[in-house]
């Protein structure tokens, strides 16, 4: 089993020149390979472009390629791990390139790559073979070829826990290096089933998630809750003269300002999925059309604030590792529209409606919280009892229509809302 390990480093002035030294030459690399396949290709002589054909190009060519004013070659500064991975992600861009106009890969078709800029593209390098890794007498440093050992900001050895480290790659974001460990762990012989029971897990912008229980997730809306902060900062940006080192001052500014909205939505996904896997036995969720979601210009930056797929993708490896069943309904379910009690249908049902009222049955009950009970009925219908200890196959009538099955009558509180300092509102209490 394949496992991502990422940690923040915290190198020396001096090797943090060495680190974008080695980021340069992957992207030198990178440019240098994409140059030969374009003169390759425009002169009709159809080039490879796997990646040993590439680095055999580069291992015949870099004398000529990498050196300085005078002539002298300087690619001998570098660990060759770093000019290896620009021509690794070059072959990996001309592969997807390929199989994109051949109808071989799956989504958006991908355009030729392009080259890449010093100041657009994020500086990367990565290490797959020499002696790189943990240091045994360190639990905080790693061992990064030509560079050293650097230190690390978190104990690294505990993480890793004795896994096998297969590759490292080492980025910088809003000027901060990482290095992200892919590890080789043995698969888990016997996993532990969460004994929470079945739930179900509506998602939404107003509320990141609704679950079957009554439990409420707030949304924190972080984009807008630093937006104010981030016009400023790029207006400032817009105003100072490019190529000036305030400029470049004010880039960093807005950088640190988008990482940290990226690092407060994830710590979010993290500890509700991690919670969520760790709790429930079942959990069902919608496959959301996303990209058909942000089409909707009043609702594209909500929607992408959210990040419904990040949610779904940790849900999908976290449940795996615990033992709980991850059950996904069909997009075109109508949970929002169905009553979880009776199982008649509305024609339509607008946004602006947050309360559900059923008109045949009386039911009144929160939109979201609805729509919840009846994703995790829909998940759970394979199974002779539901979470509730009722028959969770749907009715099926004579027309056609299915009716989720109905729990056993009681007397609850079916709207918890839970904020983000952990306080519990009672929403709605329900009688069947």
């Amino acid at each position: 089993m394949l496992e991502a390990v990422k940690v923040a480093l915290d190198p020396t002035p001096i090797q943090e020149r060495l680190l974008s030294s080695h980021a340069g030459a992957a992207r030198f690399a990178y440019n240098a390979g994409l140059a030969h396949v374009k003169t390759a290709i425009e002169a009709g002589e159809g080039p490879e472009w796997s990646l040993y054909a590439l680095r055999r190009w580069w291992n015949a060519n870099k004398d000529k390629l990498a050196v300085d004013a005078d002539g002298r070659p300087w690619w001998r500064e570098n660990s060759k791990e770093a000019y290896g991975s620009g021509l690794e992600s070059l072959a990996d861009a001309l592969s997807n390139w390929s199989k994109s106009r051949k109808g071989e890969r799956r989504g958006r078709r991908v355009g030729f790559p392009r080259f890449k800029a010093k100041d657009s593209a994020t500086p990367r390098f990565a290490y797959t073979t020499g002696s790189f890794g943990l240091v045994k007498d360190d639990p905080k440093a790693l061992r990064l070829p030509r560079i050293g050992r650097v230190h690390c900001m978190e104990d690294i050895m505990r993480r890793v826990d004795g896994a096998r480290v297969l590759r490292m790659t080492v980025s910088c974001r809003a000027g901060r290096w990482y290095a992200s460990l892919t590890v080789e762990r043995a698969d888990p012989t016997a996993k532990r089933t969460p004994q929470g029971g079945a739930v179900g897990v509506d998602l939404g912008v107003k509320t990141l998630a609704t679950l079957s229980d009554g439990t409420v997730i707030d949304n924190p809306h972080t984009l807008r809750t630093a937006e104010r902060r981030l016009k400023r900062a790029q207006r400032a940006l817009s105003r100072k003269t490019k190529g000036s080192k305030r400029r470049l001052k004010a880039r960093n500014k807005v950088a640190r300002i988008h990482a940290r909205i990226t690092n407060q939505r994830r710590d979010l996904l993290d500890k509700l999925t991690t919670w969520l896997a760790g709790t429930y036995s079942d959990i069902s969720i919608e496959d959301l059309n996303v990209t058909g979601m942000v089409r909707n210009h009043r609702l594209a930056k909500a929607v992408e604030d959210a990040s419904f797929a990040e949610l779904r993708r940790q849900l999908e490896y976290k449940t795996a590792r615990t033992g709980t069943r991850l059950h996904v309904i069909d997009r075109w379910y109508p949970s929002s529209k169905t009553c979880s009690d009776c199982g008649s249908v509305k024609a339509k049902l607008s946004l602006a409606e947050r309360t559900y009222h059923c008109e045949k049955c009386g039911l009144t009950l929160d939109r979201d919280l609805n729509a919840a009970i009846n994703i995790m009925v829909a998940g759970s219908a394979p199974e002779t009892l539901n979470a509730h200890g009722g028959d969770a196959r749907p009715a099926v009538h004579q027309d056609g229509r299915q009716t989720p099955a109905k729990c056993e009558p009681s007397s609850r509180a079916t709207g918890v809302r839970l904020g983000a300092d952990g306080r519990k509102t009672v929403l709605q209490t329900r009688t069947n």
